[in-house]
């Protein structure tokens, strides 16, 4: 039997209005990688993490990575709606002195594990995380979100590399395949080929699934993790700026300084999220 999770619906829908409302008010941002990965963040903050707002820093807490860290807007939309930091929060996105910076950082962040925003290291600090966990006998899993065009970075398949070595099997790495980088296409600039094909070479576990689908997202976490000696990779196919049809369809649509007209299609893309947010909580 297929578990719907229909009743994170709305937690998604909140995520993506806040995400759209801190970078409307920013006049700028990473719209595009922050908009695809959100059904995987409602799903790891909404049903799987094992986290605490109250206690963010307790050692036997799930841990997550945002390798790519551009997203932040996302991740910073989500701890607010979890309650690791005040929503008004998200109005400093960026500004000088804020507690959340365009990449994140754990210094500055409650339930923010990892500083990253330089790619390829996120992944590779998930592997030293997974492995002390795994040598210290806890039961603690690291979940990761790469990029497909942070894959162009080396580092990532030497930590790829390390992970299936030490099968590290309490390691969940999702790849957010939305086909697109910060300067076009990524089989235009290096073509990552088949990364279903590729990650099964590199001995992990692989699951591709849609990544729009948080009930294909949640059965291929539960299948992976069913696994006793490999770590787990699920590739998601997604759209970059996904959920708000206006800006999937910018083609440069990684980073936007978004024009008159932008602005005008992104307000109203709010409204309708509020819109709808609101009718369910009413």
């Amino acid at each position: 039997m297929t578990m719907t999770l229909s009743h994170l619906d709305y937690f998604r829908d909140q995520i993506r209005l806040l995400t759209l409302k801190e970078l409307e008010h920013r006049g700028f941002g990473h719209y595009g990688g922050s908009l695809s990965i959100i059904e995987t963040l409602a799903v790891l903050y909404g049903e799987v993490l094992n986290v605490n707002p109250d206690n963010p820093n307790d050692p036997d807490r799930d841990y997550f990575i945002l390798s790519k860290g551009h997203a932040g807007p996302a991740l910073y939309a989500t701890l607010a709606l979890k309650g690791f930091i005040p929503e008004e929060m998200l109005y400093t996105l960026n500004d000088n002195g804020t507690s959340l910076p365009s990449h994140p950082d754990r210094t500055k962040t409650p339930g923010v594990d990892m500083t990253t925003g330089s790619l390829g290291q996120g992944i590779s600090v998930a592997t030293g995380v997974a492995l002390s966990h795994k040598l210290s006998n806890k039961d603690n899993y690291t979940y990761c979100i790469v990029g497909d065009g942070e894959l162009n970075e080396g580092e990532c398949w030497e930590a790829f590399q390390f992970a299936a070595h030490h099968k590290l099997n309490n390691l969940v790495v999702f790849i957010d395949e939305n086909k697109k980088q910060l300067d076009g296409y990524t089989k235009d600039i290096i073509d990552p080929l088949d990364l279903e094909d590729k990650m099964k070479s590199f001995g992990f576990v692989t699951i591709k699934v849609d990544g729009s689908s948080m009930t294909d997202i949640y059965a291929a976490i539960q299948r992976g993790k069913k696994q006793k000696d490999l770590p787990v990779a699920i590739i998601l196919d997604t759209v970059k700026g996904q959920g708000v049809p206006y800006i999937e369809n910018i083609f440069a649509n990684h980073h936007i300084r978004p024009s008159q007209q932008d602005h005008a299609a992104i307000l109203e893309a709010i409204a309708e999220l509020e819109t709808k947010v609101e009718g369910v909580a009413e």
